[in-house]
């Protein structure tokens, strides 16, 4: 008689086993649907935003001419649509990179590109032809500095047990502590203001209400943006975490009082950081913030996230600045192709770019680190601080006796008028380093088995959002949120070894 061994053995041998056809052990183990699905999209998408798109606009009649500007731009534009391509078809989800392409592509390549092409910017270029030629260079040359910086971030190896002593987690308490203070000071915020019904008239009351409150000071915006950071930024850094935490712990979607609170937290963020009395920039900070928390480990949401950005940034963003002033002082744009919007609204970045060059090559110069100490310093006192830089969109504008002070200043611009080319192409060597480093410690987190409470698993969507506003500029404006952020993460982070404190 057969012992149980034998039994089990003859019946695995009894079994049929697959027999590896020729293109199994030629290829190794088969294809999935899903990764076929990939594969048949990758050439449309690929074409389509790196040859189709750029090729369209360029064949859009208008009053540009084609120099060294058109085809630099070309070039930038079919370069930056490769890299979009290439961050929406990876395996893995590459937040900072991916917002960084996004943005890139936009802003600095199909909107310059159409404003070449129709001869027209939304903001006056008051320098020589040669001064954009120099400023589209310098957006390409920086934009392969931050793939090579990128690739030197994914080669380096990571020290052995290092990711796990480095994680950081949300200690509870703190958190409750954060919370509270969330709703007393969007209360303040709402009650300095005039109440929640100014909340929910246009982007003009909100301002007119930080002037009457005394905190915005001429040439600086950088009391706005502290007493916005205030009212905004714990109440969003809170519905993060708590998203997370009812997302990612079923005892956490048991509990009625954390329900209770993170509902709570999601009214008080429908009030203070709503589409209509926030800036575009800073809700589109929002929803992709919220977009890939509640998504955390989804690839397909963040390849649609990508994918559909473009078409937001082309058709929706433009005319989203609806709720930008009152009834009164609205005037509607009247178009009849939809280029001129990105020649016309908000794209001016490149523009402005070139305008800083003609302010140094003016006989300004170069500041040598001037701007990038007053970004750091942001919140001291003019009083205190007799020369602190202001914006430095600001103070091109005023050289320009531009009306609108209010400009663009974007991080090439910022790195240039500090450090020039080198500073450029250094800068931006650091920042595809750092998002390279970043995205794969993120990546390894996105895993079931991350803790609900930790914090990169809730400040990487939170950077990847706000980094549009941080690409885009002034960096002076965009300090005091990145500030008031660091202090909350700071305040309720704990080490892992602290068991006792965690969110379960």
């Amino acid at each position: 008689m057969a012992t149980g061994t034998e039994q089990a053995g003859t019946r695995v041998e009894d079994r049929p086993q697959p027999v590896p056809g020729p293109v199994d052990a030629e290829w190794g183990k088969p294809t999935s649907p899903r990764t076929l699905l990939s594969r048949a999209l990758s050439v449309p998408l690929v074409l389509g935003l790196a040859v189709f798109f750029p090729l369209w606009v360029c064949a859009q009649t208008g009053a540009g001419i084609k120099d060294a500007v058109f085809w630099l731009q070309l070039a930038l534009t079919v370069y930056s649509g490769a890299r979009l391509s290439a961050m929406i078809l990876t395996n893995k989800r590459k937040l900072l990179q991916g917002s960084f392409w996004l943005f890139v592509y936009m802003a600095m390549g199909v909107a310059p590109l159409a404003q070449v092409v129709l001869g027209q910017t939304p903001t006056v270029v008051v320098g020589a032809r040669g001064d954009l030629v120099e400023a589209t260079a310098l957006v390409l040359a920086g934009c392969i500095a931050f793939d090579l910086g990128a690739l030197l971030g994914r080669t380096r190896p990571e020290r052995p047990g290092r990711d796990e002593n480095a994680l950081r987690l949300v200690h509870r308490r703190r958190l409750y502590a954060l919370v509270l203070f969330s709703f007393v000071a969007s209360a303040l915020f709402v009650q300095k203001l005039g109440g929640p019904a100014v909340f929910f008239s246009s982007r003009q009351e909100i301002i007119a209400g930080i002037e009457d409150a005394g905190l915005s000071q001429d040439g600086s915006q950088a009391g706005q943006a502290i007493l916005r950071g205030l009212g905004t930024v714990p109440a969003l850094l809170s519905l993060l975490i708590y998203t997370r935490w009812v997302v990612t712990s079923k005892r956490a979607r048991r509990s009625p009082v954390i329900l209770a609170t993170w509902l709570a937290l999601a009214l008080l963020n429908c009030v203070v950081n709503n589409p209509i009395s926030n800036p575009r920039y800073w809700f589109l900070t929002v929803m992709f913030s919220l977009l890939f928390t509640v998504f955390p480990r989804s690839a397909a949401m963040y390849r649609s996230a990508l994918s559909l950005g473009v078409v937001v940034a082309l058709v929706v963003f433009p005319f989203a600045d609806r709720f930008r002033y009152d009834e009164k002082n609205y005037k509607p744009m009247q178009t009849t192709s939809i280029l001129e919007p990105l020649a016309l609204k908000d794209y001016d970045q490149t523009a402005m770019f070139s305008n800083t060059i003609t302010y140094v090559h003016s006989g300004e110069g170069h500041t040598f680190g001037l701007q990038l100490l007053g970004d750091v310093f942001f919140a001291v006192p003019r009083s205190v601080w007799n020369s602190k830089p202001k914006d430095t969109g600001v103070i091109v504008g005023e050289w320009m006796d531009n009306k609108n002070t209010n400009l663009s200043s974007p991080v090439w611009a910022e790195l240039w008028i500090d450090f020039g080319p080198l500073g450029v192409f250094g800068g931006l060597l650091g920042v595809g380093f750092l998002a390279a480093r970043v995205d794969r410690r993120y990546a390894r987190r996105a895993v079931r088995r991350t803790p609900s409470g930790a914090l990169v698993s809730v400040l990487v969507p939170l950077v990847a959002g706000y980094s549009f506003i941080l690409l885009r500029g002034p960096l002076l404006q965009a300090t005091g949120r990145v500030a008031i952020a660091a202090v909350c993460v700071a305040l309720i982070s704990t080490r892992r070894s602290d068991g006792r404190a965690w969110m379960k």
